[in-house]
């Protein structure tokens, strides 16, 4: 649930009081504002604002200059913008497995995927957990690569002290209306690099780097006004947010841990969880067993939810990509389920929400 307030409403009337709707060539006013803000906040030299995470991914697949022929290796187990993006170039998506309890790409599994043809590792920060960034920022330079991070869904996350993104070439966010900060849609990108980001920039404008010049191959990713001043407001509130939802997950944690059939989230060492999502795993049972619970439980008012039930590599238009054996994707595809954390939870939400859990499980007879 978005949580928007008068200061997103005010950032809002100013922009329409300007009467600077959008950029042209570059940002507008308002987008330069959020980039410089959000460049601060990702503790990174460039930030590059558009209009969707998915124009993010795409963006810099194409910057990292990935084209028909070349191999990305990603993960199956996350949204499908991710391989869309590679796709959407003409390259090849080669999906490996996850790791059964971070549930984010498995560096091992990723090295061993290498081959003559890959040119890049995208990660992804799965609900809000980073990737092991720092081990694939190892395996990417032994190996020549391009690490892209999707952190789309890891506003506020953080890696051996450092804010998600550090580790990578390009990261890519999204603001879409249910992530931990939103601007309704948009996206960014942001970059240490400076060669990328020059091309980042003029790409989202049609390759322009003045205006009715295109030097390069590009499109309209260009972020709207309205939508930048909606994430100024945003991003000052982001601390805000991100403490709320880790005391909702705190609690979910404190009043389901003695739950002896769910696997519940964790945090490893080092590792600074977003808590985009809470999301825990039925220890025994298939997608069918999963979704009664899940059935249950949206009866009883908690928004529980299943994401990502078919792996990307499972989907119709993927499988052209080749056959893959993926057990902890496929595994955690019919077995985990996601339950609110959201900033607009009180302790009290939270506590019913736990509530409900325990007595749902009873009622299917797994055991507690």
């Amino acid at each position: 649930m978005p949580q928007i307030g008068n200061e997103e409403i005010q950032m809002v009337t100013r922009v329409l009081k300007s009467h600077v709707l959008t950029g042209r060539v570059g940002s507008g006013p308002m987008a330069s504002e959020f980039e410089k803000d959000f460049a601060e906040f990702a503790e990174t030299k460039h930030a590059v604002a558009v209009n969707s995470g998915t124009a993010a991914l795409h963006m810099a697949v194409l910057t990292a200059k990935i084209r028909k022929g070349d191999e990305v290796i990603l993960p199956s187990f996350t949204f499908v913008a991710t391989a869309e993006s590679v796709a959407l170039v003409g390259a090849k998506p080669v999906f490996v497995d996850v790791d059964l309890c971070t549930y984010n790409i498995d560096p091992e599994k990723t090295e061993s995927a290498i081959t003559n043809k890959t040119k890049a590792i995208i990660s992804v920060d799965l609900y809000g957990l980073p990737a092991a960034a720092d081990r694939l920022r190892e395996i990417a330079e032994k190996h020549g690569l391009v690490l892209i991070e999707d952190a789309a869904q890891a506003h506020g996350a953080s890696l051996k002290g450092k804010p998600v993104g550090y580790f990578a070439d390009m990261t890519c966010w999204s603001f879409y209306a249910s992530k931990n900060m939103t601007t309704g849609e948009g996206g960014m990108i942001t970059t240490k690099n400076d060669e990328y980001a020059g091309v980042l920039r003029a790409m989202r404008s049609h390759g322009e780097t003045k205006e009715y010049v295109s030097n390069i191959l590009g499109h309209n990713y260009r972020m709207p006004e309205i939508e930048a001043a909606i994430g100024v407001a945003q991003l000052k509130k982001l601390p805000t947010f991100i403490e709320k939802r880790r005391n909702n997950a705190e609690l979910l944690t404190k009043e389901l841990k003695g739950t002896r059939q769910l696997y519940l989230p964790n945090e490893p060492r080092g590792y600074r969880h977003a808590w985009y999502l809470y999301t825990v795993r039925i220890q025994k049972g298939d997608s069918t067993v999963r979704d009664k619970i899940v059935k249950d439980l949206r009866k009883q008012g908690v928004g529980a939810t299943v994401y990502y039930p078919v792996p990307i590599h499972l989907m119709p238009y993927y499988r052209q990509f080749g056959e893959y054996h993926l057990p902890n994707t496929q595994q955690l595809a019919s077995q985990t389920f996601s339950l609110p954390v959201h900033p607009g939870l009180t302790a009290k939400d939270a506590e019913y929400v736990a509530k409900s859990v325990t007595q749902t499980l009873r009622k299917n007879k797994i055991g507690i």
